[in-house]
């Protein structure tokens, strides 16, 4: 792909010290502002000269480059060649380093969420958290590829991450061991008998074949009568595969479109017309750490009314990323356009809001196994029907303590459920036939 025309006459103008003015024969309005053009050429050359240590022309122009690309948003990065290498990896699911994503926010990184299964995720690193020094080297003042790669390293070294935590009034130190991370895009497994649970922890390019593949595997054991499908920290990924997984519980219309400035920036993604879970009741999981791919799927099962969305408020990442080679070994990662929800809604900074609010808190189920009732009475008539109470699930009770909002989602689907069957209509009255 060509360099943007932009790029280019900056770079010459620096570089060559072409004429900055127009002969006076042409009419047209220049193309870049030429005053601003000779100031940073000033600028440029001042630095050339009088800074205290000596740095050549390739160099000073990549840090302009790094430096009017930071000033977009948080998104837009220059890439090198092994961040570019990287960004292929990542999206093919295994890659080595401490396992976050993250963006930059008033010159300081923050997570966005810790991937699962990640010396991130395993230290106990929120989203929210904002990284203040690596290895005691201040981060503000880094840009974002600076500070990510500070943050890889040879597997099992140690890097030391000093953070600070909404809430918390000192920063804090933790250190990790940098790894290979495996990422695995999609798991599966049955919460209780008739109801399935599908976690998504990052859009890979196979993540709707993966999640088609779960959803076999889940009505194996039997009808599905409910799946919870989460996307808590998932910071997003590829946006093809958060078209395939919403298409998987659609039947048919507008999944997502894109608008921006650039002719093929303006796309409309559809659903296929077969909605392949059948109808069963959806619970989405999302929260502050649910981003970009994930708010898609979340935004299209909520305006197609094909799923209950329970949790907090997403991260508010509404906006697609092109990668834009530059040379052989070189791109630039830019925001190019905006997504919006079937009915128009733009994700951007607002995030998607749950039909349910449901704060993830710790729950301590009260002990009622010291409780007297009737059937533990001496002398207690038995039930006519034969039918002796049932004790409480042990596995639902320790659900209710691990993860409370995974609790309120399968207690949901069980509602959903029990308010149908009570609703099917009857069948009506044969009438009599006339003798």
């Amino acid at each position: 792909m060509r360099t943007p025309r932009f790029t280019r006459t900056l770079l010459g103008a620096a570089m060559l010290s072409l004429p900055l003015s127009l002969p006076a024969a042409v009419d047209q309005e220049p193309l870049l502002p030429l005053d601003d053009l000779r100031t940073f050429a000033d600028v440029y050359n001042q630095i050339r000269v009088g800074y205290v240590e000596e740095i050549d022309d390739s160099t000073l122009l990549e840090y302009a480059i790094q430096g009017m690309l930071m000033s977009l948003d948080p998104h837009s990065v220059y890439l090198t060649k092994d961040a570019f290498e990287d960004l292929q990896t990542n999206t093919s699911g295994e890659f080595s380093g401490l396992g976050l994503e993250v963006g930059m926010e008033d010159g300081y990184v923050k997570i966005i969420a810790p991937i699962d299964g990640s010396p991130a995720a395993e230290a106990g690193l929120q989203t929210g958290d904002v990284i203040l020094k690596l290895d005691n080297q201040a981060v503000k003042g880094m840009s974002l590829g600076e500070a990510i790669d500070h943050m890889r390293g040879p597997k099992g070294s140690d890097i030391l991450l000093t953070i600070g935590r909404p809430g918390e009034t000192e920063p804090f130190d933790v250190t990790l061991t940098r790894d290979t991370i495996k990422v695995a895009s999609v798991r599966e497994r049955i919460l209780e008998p008739g109801y399935g649970y599908i976690r998504i922890a990052q859009f890979q390019t196979h993540t709707g074949e993966d999640v088609s593949e779960s959803l076999a595997k889940l009505a194996k054991d039997g009808a599905l009568k409910g799946l919870v499908l989460d996307l808590r920290n998932n910071p997003g990924g590829v946006l093809r595969a958060s078209v395939d997984v919403a298409d998987i519980f659609m039947d048919g219309g507008l999944v997502v479109y894109t608008e921006g400035r650039l002719a093929n920036s303006d796309v409309r993604y559809e659903a296929q017309p077969v909605d392949d879970a059948h109808g069963i009741p959806v619970v989405v999981l999302i929260n502050g750490g649910s981003a970009s791919a994930s708010e898609i799927v979340a935004g299209a099962l909520q305006d197609h009314g094909r799923a209950v969305i329970m949790g907090t408020n997403s991260f508010g990442k509404g906006s697609v990323q092109t990668v834009l080679p530059i040379s052989e070994s070189r791109a630039v990662k830019l925001t190019t356009a905006l997504y919006f929800t079937p009915n128009g809604r733009s994700i951007q900074a607002a995030g998607i809001e749950p039909d349910i609010q449901v704060e993830r808190a710790r729950v301590t189920a009260y002990d009622t196994s010291r409780q007297i009732s009737e059937a533990d009475l001496s002398g207690h008539l038995d039930n006519a029907n034969g039918d002796r109470p049932q004790p409480h699930e042990r596995s639902v009770n320790n659900l209710l303590a691990t993860d409370n909002q995974l609790y309120e989602a399968l207690t949901l689907l069980k509602g959903v459920n029990i308010l149908g069957l009570r609703q099917k209509p009857k069948p009506a009255p044969v009438p009599d036939s006339e003798s």
